[in-house]
């Protein structure tokens, strides 16, 4: 019996939504399981792994074992961006959300070094780099899946939806940690509360791979699929026809990166070692900043269809920019309120540009190689951003005991990010179903001498 076309139209918005929620929640937990890794290395990793040096060189080595993370990235990204463009996006994802997951349960049994010695942090940096592949691979897959499958006049939003994930995904972890500090003593939690969170990503994956199995594959990825359009090689043809364009998204992006690390992660070491308050502080702060980006995310993402990818994104940067020495000046107080109002507004100028830099880098490439494309310029930011800013805001902060120098490190590092979005084209109005309006005159031309 065929169906009215109302009945077509509801069907199509049923599926969609089910893809984003499909989306948000495996996105969700893969940044769940990443971030539990950071803010531990902030807490407990310095004393358990590090136990013989001072507390803030132990810290510096607990932030870079948590870099290897990220070195990790853009090697998931190209590994799962071929098969992304070759196999689809779908079956990709349940792949690196079962990596990531069984990589972070193991890191809940890890020895300390008092039991296993020197193989403890090796086994840490092997784990935490399995956790890198998988979320290098997550990224790309969970981002398209939603671009590809909505309106297109909603893109900007649609493609937002995998970002709240990381919100959520720092909320979930802050607070589980959080819970298991306030239920256990100091002693009890470096013993085994640590281990709890880590534990329990054993079940949120269990929860994941069930949402992700219903839903359908992207319908721009089965269209190129049925033309015969796909590419052999996508890295290759990302790398000769696109340089530009992975420049550009990895300028675009770290800054935003460098920005975020320093206002969720890098504050526990601030606030803890330098300013000598309870953790708590840092953790409440940050908690409540991740419960208002839930609702940052989507507006932003929708502002960008309403006006533009790049004016969004800019705005976004210039105000991190300004914030940051405010942000560092309140966390200075002491004050929980003040601390509390830092990371709300730093969190609100990261979502700017993170709800909006989804579509805005994904955009940049044409569909049988968008996977592999946005996936290197994404996760390659990561190594210069998200590895290196808490391992450097910790070198300035001991080599000269003021977060001033921190917050000219951030402000340097988003002037690039301004300066790239300026160089982009403004993608927003794109057509991304038709591939020869997808992507640059000059891009195409290059294809064709190719």
């Amino acid at each position: 019996m065929a169906t009215s076309p109302v009945e077509r139209s509801a069907n199509r918005a049923s599926s969609v939504r089910r893809v984003v929620v499909a989306s948000l929640v495996g996105t969700s937990l893969e940044w769940y399981d990443f971030f539990i890794y950071g803010t531990a290395a902030a807490l407990v990793f310095n004393t358990l792994f590090f136990p013989s040096f001072d507390p803030l060189v132990g810290t510096l080595l607990a932030f870079t074992t948590a870099a290897v993370g990220f070195v990790a990235r853009p090697l998931g990204g190209i590994v799962f961006g071929h098969f992304g463009d070759r196999v689809g996006r779908k079956n990709v994802l349940v792949i690196t959300l079962l990596l990531m997951g069984i990589a972070t349960f193991a890191i809940g049994l890890v020895p300390t070094y008092a039991v296993l010695g020197i193989g403890a942090p090796i086994l840490l940096v092997v784990l935490r780099f399995l956790q890198g592949i998988g979320l290098g691979g997550e990224w790309g897959g969970a981002v398209l899946m939603t671009l590809e499958s909505g309106d297109p006049r909603r893109r900007g939003l649609n493609a937002s939806w995998p970002q709240v994930g990381v919100p959520i995904g720092l909320l979930l972890s802050n607070g589980v940690l959080w819970v298991m500090q306030a239920v256990t003593d100091e002693e009890s939690f470096a013993s085994w509360g640590w281990r709890v969170p880590f534990l329990l990503s054993g079940l949120l994956v269990i929860v994941g791979l069930w949402i992700r199995a219903t839903i359908a594959e992207s319908p721009l990825f089965e269209k190129v699929e049925h033309e015969g359009a796909k590419t052999r090689a996508p890295i290759v043809d990302v790398l000769r026809s696109y340089p530009r364009e992975i420049l550009l998204a990895l300028g675009a992006r770290v800054g935003v990166d460098v920005a975020f690390y320093i206002f969720v992660l890098f504050i526990t070491t601030y606030i803890t070692t330098y300013l000598g308050l309870p953790s708590g502080l840092a953790l409440g702060g940050v908690l409540i900043g991740a419960a208002c980006q839930i609702f940052f995310i989507p507006v932003f993402g929708a502002l960008s269809d309403r006006y533009g990818r790049r004016p969004v994104y800019l705005a976004g940067a210039v105000g991190a920019a300004g914030w940051v020495f405010a942000f560092f000046a309140l966390l200075d107080t002491g004050s929980f309120a003040l601390i509390v109002l830092a990371t709300v507004v730093a969190l609100l100028f990261h979502a700017a540009m993170y709800a909006t830099q989804a579509s805005f880098i994904a955009e940049m490439f044409p569909t049988r190689i968008r996977y592999s494309g946005a996936s290197m310029g994404y996760q390659l930011a990561g190594i210069i951003g998200g590895a290196l800013a808490p391992i450097i805001a910790t070198a300035l902060l001991s080599a000269y005991r003021s977060s001033l120098a921190v917050s000219i490190y951030v402000v340097a590092v988003l002037a690039v990010t301004v300066v790239c979005v300026l160089l982009a084209r403004e993608t927003s109005r794109v057509d991304i179903a038709a591939e020869d309006t997808a992507y640059p005159a000059s891009a195409r031309n290059r294809t064709r001498a190719g």
